[in-house]
């Protein structure tokens, strides 16, 4: 923005040293930054909004030409049209299905395949129900039996 360089920087600051002395000079170089900050955020937040309000008339033009692009009237007829063909093939379909007949097994139920014993019977083999049982009978007596009961040890005596 503005052309200073460091030599025009050491030159105003001996002018301003001489001219308020050391004791005011680094209150006034505060004071200075204070400005020159403030300056800064108007100068950003006013390209800020000048901005916002460029882009809000960028919308609001592109709006308007979409608003004058669209006619409701034909996207109505459209529409209409689409429903109107799609209930005629809805008619058509159900008029199709009641003039021609179901398939002859429609309705009816089917009977089962006759399943091969020879299968069943390898699937199932050395598995007794019977037996089976008894071996679970037997278990659970046995963890009865040889489980001993949990003591937890006595923490609370107070033996010397």
């Amino acid at each position: 923005m503005f052309d200073i360089g460091f030599l025009e920087l050491v030159l105003v600051g001996i002018i301003g040293l001489i001219i308020l002395g050391p004791e005011r000079l680094p209150v006034a170089a505060r004071t200075l930054g204070h400005w020159l900050g403030r300056a800064k955020r108007m100068v950003s937040q006013f390209t800020q909004e000048i901005d916002k309000e460029i882009e809000i008339e960028e919308l609001k033009a592109q709006l308007k030409k979409q608003g004058e692009s669209l006619d409701i009237n034909t996207d109505v007829k459209q529409i209409q049209e689409t429903v109107a063909n799609a209930l005629q093939e809805a008619e058509q379909d159900s008029e199709y299905h009641l003039q021609h007949e179901p398939p002859k097994h429609h309705g009816e139920e089917f009977e089962p395949l006759p399943r091969n014993d020879a299968d069943s019977n390898t699937a199932l083999s050395g598995i007794n129900s019977d037996n089976r049982s008894d071996n679970i009978k037997t278990n659970t007596e046995k963890l009865k039996t040889d489980s001993k009961p949990i003591t937890a040890p006595d923490t609370h005596s107070h033996k010397k």
